[in-house]
């Protein structure tokens, strides 16, 4: 007999949105050990981040695949990097070289979105009527005839709000105003089974997607705990993973 699954196992994991961009050896300073790698995103110091070197190019000399952000200019979009968060600038002695796409630059991993009382997914389906004319009459009415049609999917989490403004419960939260929002993702975990601190994903079952944020709800009173409901819908198809191995 099947074991139903409880809400106590469930998990959401996080991306902020505004963290992925490219960029080229033009944009490398190495003079100043920086690079512009594009305005008004939203990375902050001690972000973990991927670089990789696009198809056929090679990183600037003293950047690593795996890095972190040691500052970061939205208005200017320099950003410096270090090898541990919180370290010393990493030195970089040369601009790399171009290849046949981009340098690209992403927040690394999925991050736990903790204080997080419920998520919520739902899918949809358009109908399109394709009923035709001139079929036989009989003693009832004819019905008609659908097909399915293009998908669409709305999520929502309610968010418990803490005096923590540095974790990654806040930064969702304040995600909802930034106008970049490539990089939002979202990973929901139906049932989350954890080891060494991080999900099994072999052995969970999660919805995962990339998403824009659509809104965020705020509401106080005196005798509740203080819940933000957040509000997103996926910018293409969402990856349905049920199968455990």
């Amino acid at each position: 007999m099947a074991t139903v699954l409880s809400g106590t196992s469930g998990a959401l994991y996080y991306k902020p949105a505004g963290t992925s961009a490219t960029f080229k050896a033009a944009n490398v300073d190495d003079a100043t050990d920086s690079i512009n790698i594009g305005t008004f995103l939203n990375f902050q110091a001690g972000d973990e981040v991927s670089v990789g070197a696009g198809t056929g190019g090679t990183l600037p000399a003293g950047l690593t695949a795996s890095c972190f952000i040691k500052d970061y200019v939205p208005g200017t979009g320099a950003a410096t990097f270090s090898a541990t968060a919180g370290g010393v600038i990493l030195d970089l002695t040369d601009a790399g070289t171009d290849g046949t796409t981009p340098f690209t630059i992403a927040f690394k991993d999925f991050q736990a979105v903790a204080n997080v009382r419920s998520w919520n997914f739902e899918v949809t389906r358009d109908e399109i009527d394709v009923t035709s004319i001139g079929g036989t009459l009989g003693q009832t009415a004819p019905f008609r005839t659908f097909i399915s049609g293009f998908a669409d999917g709305t999520g929502s989490a309610e968010v418990y709000f803490t005096d923590d403004d540095t974790g990654i419960s806040t930064r969702l939260i304040e995600d909802v105003t930034q106008r970049n929002q490539v990089g939002a993702t979202f990973k929901l975990y139906m049932d989350a089974v954890v080891s060494a601190g991080t999900p099994n994903d072999a052995a969970s079952r999660s919805i995962s997607m990339e998403a824009v944020l659509t809104s965020a709800s705020f509401s106080v009173t005196p005798d509740d705990a203080q819940a933000i409901s957040i509000n997103f819908r996926p910018t293409a198809a969402p990856t349905f993973d049920f199968a455990k191995s």
